[in-house]
């Protein structure tokens, strides 16, 4: 076993590690935490982005890292995997993990006990559900991430607050029984519970077992859809993401990508064009599902008045369009869709960070800044206008007047924001929804005649993509005009250095994917291409063998003449 497949455990241990040492410290030594959080953070972000360049610089043949973490081999023992999908997922995580976090050391991370732990620990599930291949362990990280949640959601307190994170931790309860249930089922259906195991006995599974096989699948599908934000199983994730607060929110940007990550996994694993009678089982059911998500998520966009909000029903335009897109079952569409959830998690996890400084004026100052000098510069109603300016009726500037420096930073990035979300040219927003229509329209690539013509579903995801970019549009533009546009007395807000980065950097990113859209592209087209044939990562997962003990190596020895 190579080091580099060793490291695949290196993301669980270290945030696991770092929450355990943060606990021993203590909550009298808060900026100690800080900055080991910071430093836990950043090595984790480092060790995902080693980890995918090392799954792309290797062959299509081998471009999957297996760990046996108990040396059993499956599917007996613990199994972690990493290729190119989960390598993406790592990366996008790490660098959510950390923009959240240094927004959080401005002020957030004192607003409550154990912040900094509940957060690696919360990195640490996020991690393990990534990597994991098998079932069992796959609750075991889902709880372990949703038992940190549990925690940061209610992280600063207030009414609202506390009264959306029951609603959530209620279905995330459920959920979580849902999945024992479901898992319970099909382990009693095919007796394994490792993925690359069930890829195999799916197909061999008898037709008097085929409806309790399915009947498992689809409880199972449902805690992940739940979790993913699908329609009608989504009515507690705006309340929740709106009231939690800005960095836990920018975080949990991330959490319903893993709903939609499990169901991918599974769906093109499980019930591929391989699986005999239950091939692409439920692929239905994605479609019209995202859909719903799709078009309600639009809709309800076009009422909403708050930022937050805003970006909470964002968060279910991006899952509609996500499970409708994988649902058609075709590789230049599924790799359209991975595009487009790198720059709808970026640009959400900075709409969230965003709203809290430009709300903040309003209701977000109830923690109070110490005056560091680290703010930045006054809002320009405490400076006196020049002589010789002209003056209203009020006595303030009617021209010459010197737009603030915090004004300047919000409104440039909301309009940044707002046209990575609606998908305006030439940002990275625009290039994914683009992705996917042409994979609509072309589904085996561009310069290609499809054999059969768009379907009504194909057409329906089209108009809504369109229509949901529209109606965001609208809202994102009335919330500008409100907050920029029209006269207020209210002060600018001050704001911090550390609440200013995260936010460039994830803009910075999105202009990045922009300008350099090819290689991601191709990177997702790879992906869904492995994902297409699972047969590389079943024979990945099952053909790895422990490591030789020394016990094993001295009676090999013996044996020999």
């Amino acid at each position: 076993m190579s080091s580099m497949n060793q490291l695949i455990v290196a993301p669980i241990l270290l945030p696991l590690l770092t929450a355990a040492l943060m606990l021993l410290l203590g909550e009298k030594r808060r900026p100690l935490k800080a900055r080991i959080n910071l430093i836990s953070s950043l090595l984790g972000l480092g060790i995902a982005i080693t980890l995918l360049l090392w799954v792309q610089c290797q062959g299509q043949a081998s471009s999957i890292g297996v760990y046996l973490p108990g040396n059993w081999p499956a599917p007996f023992g613990i199994v972690l995997v990493v290729d190119r999908l989960s390598a993406l997922m790592l990366v996008l995580t790490g660098i959510v993990g950390v923009s959240a976090l240094v927004f959080a050391m401005a002020r957030w991370d004192r607003a409550g006990a154990s912040f900094h732990a509940l957060f690696q620990i919360q990195l640490m599930g996020l991690y393990g559900a990534f990597l994991t291949a098998d079932l069992f362990n796959l609750f075991v990280f889902f709880e372990v991430l949703l038992a940190a949640s549990y925690g940061l959601i209610l992280h600063g307190s207030g009414r609202a607050r506390v009264k959306a994170s029951l609603h959530y931790i209620a279905i995330n309860l459920l959920a979580s029984s849902l999945f024992l249930i479901g898992a319970a089922m099909l382990y009693g259906v095919t007796g394994t519970l490792n993925m690359a195991d069930l890829a195999l006995k799916i197909p061999l599974v008898p037709e008097a077992d085929r409806g309790l096989l399915h009947a498992g699948a689809a409880i199972l599908a449902t805690a992940f859809l739940a979790k993913a934000g699908i329609w009608p199983l989504n009515f507690w994730l705006v309340p929740a993401y709106s009231s939690a607060s800005a960095p836990v929110a920018a975080l949990f940007a991330i959490m319903t990508k893993v709903g939609f990550y499990t169901v991918l996994r599974l769906w093109t694993l499980l019930f591929s064009g391989q699986a005999g009678a239950s091939a692409f089982f439920g692929g239905d059911w994605l479609i019209y599902g995202g859909l719903a998500t799709l078009g309600c998520a639009a809709v309800s966009i076009l009422a909403a008045q708050r930022l937050e909000r805003m970006a909470s029903l964002s968060i279910l335009v991006s899952a509609g369009t996500l499970l409708a897109a994988i649902g058609f079952g075709q590789a230049t569409l599924t790799a359209a869709a991975l595009f487009y959830l790198v720059s709808s998690t970026l640009a959400l996890c900075a709409l969230f960070l965003l709203a809290e400084l430009i709300e903040r004026s309003r209701s977000a100052n109830e923690i109070p800044l110490d005056d560091d000098g680290d703010g930045l510069p006054s809002p320009v109603e405490t400076l006196h206008p020049p002589k010789g300016i002209n003056l209203d009726d009020e006595q303030k500037a009617v021209i010459g007047q010197v737009i603030p420096w915090t004004m300047a930073f919000l409104g440039l990035s909301f309009i940044a924001c707002a046209l990575l979300i609606i998908g305006m040219p030439p940002l990275s927003g625009f290039i994914g929804k683009l992705s996917l229509i042409s994979a609509l329209f072309n589904p085996q690539g561009l310069g290609v005649t499809p054999e059969q013509p768009l379907s009504v579903e194909g057409w329906i995801l089209v108009a809504l993509l369109v229509l949901s970019g529209m109606a965001s549009l609208i809202a994102l533009t009335r919330v500008g005009i409100q907050r920029f546009w029209t006269p207020q007395e209210r002060p600018s807000p001050l704001l911090r250095r550390y609440e200013c980065i995260p936010i460039v950097a994830l803009l910075g990113l999105c202009v990045v994917l922009s300008l350099r859209a090819e290689p991601l592209l191709r990177y997702t087209q790879d992906t869904a291409a492995s994902l297409q044939d699972p047969e590389q990562y079943v024979s990945a997962v099952l053909g790895t063998r422990p490591i030789p003990g020394p016990t094993t190596l001295a009676a090999s020895t013996e044996v020999q003449p």
